[in-house]
């Protein structure tokens, strides 16, 4: 998969991809809408969390859909200027790499206090990204759980842990995997909180109204 290249163009290639794809994922939609058009941070709300999902249980709205479009569109430029820099070396690996920080970004923003979502929009966008086979497994579970649930975190749960177990399935290459055990395991630490909750039965269930303060 991945070519003989002299050392330092690879690390210099890969760590500009790492910065570019974190400040990208940074760029929150949640917490921008929130703080600075309507005032009120989405992370003084519900969960605490600056993610879609308190989003739209906190605000509701047109502007659910602004917040989707920031996260959405986010980690696809990331995941294209993974595969645009890092070709070279294997576009694959580049969509990984640039995801992983994409993440990153997303979770632990760092002009945001380090505070940030739990990375599952952007992550399955990333997903999309990848590979249709991947993101059909990640999705699929997702949707199924949550449609019949109504617990978004279970779905979101079975996305951070099927991620590895598709790549390795398709791809069979141990960097690939890795990288996609980093980015489960990213979305299973984020939902951690959500896990306790599920198994002590007093998770939150979604619904399409806004809650009420």
């Amino acid at each position: 998969m991945f070519m003989e290249i002299s050392v330092w163009p690879v690390a210099g290639m890969m760590a500009a991809v790492a910065v570019a794809s974190y400040f990208l994922g940074c760029f929150n939609g949640a917490v921008i809408v929130s703080k600075y058009i309507l005032r009120d941070d989405v992370r003084n709300h519900g969960s605490g969390n600056a993610g879609l999902t308190n989003f739209y249980r906190t605000f509701g709205g047109a502007l659910t859909f602004v917040v989707i479009l920031c996260d959405v569109l986010k980690a696809v430029f990331s995941v294209l200027l993974g595969v645009w820099l890092l070709s070279f070396i294997d576009p694959v690996f580049g969509r990984y790499w640039a995801g992983l920080f994409c993440l990153l970004g997303h979770m632990f923003p760092c002009m945001f206090h380090f505070k940030g979502g739990k990375g599952i929009l952007s992550g399955g966008t990333i997903a999309l990204m990848l590979d249709w086979r991947v993101a059909l497994v990640v999705w699929g579970g997702f949707l199924v759980l949550s449609i019949l649930t109504r617990y978004v975190s279970l779905g979101s749960c079975w996305a951070g842990a099927s991620f590895p177990f598709a790549t390795w399935f398709i791809y069979q290459s141990r960097i690939l995997t890795i990288l996609a055990i980093v980015i489960g395991g990213l979305i299973l630490w984020q939902h951690r909180g959500n896990i306790v909750r599920l198994i002590h039965g007093n998770e939150n269930k979604f619904s399409f109204h806004k809650k009420k303060e």
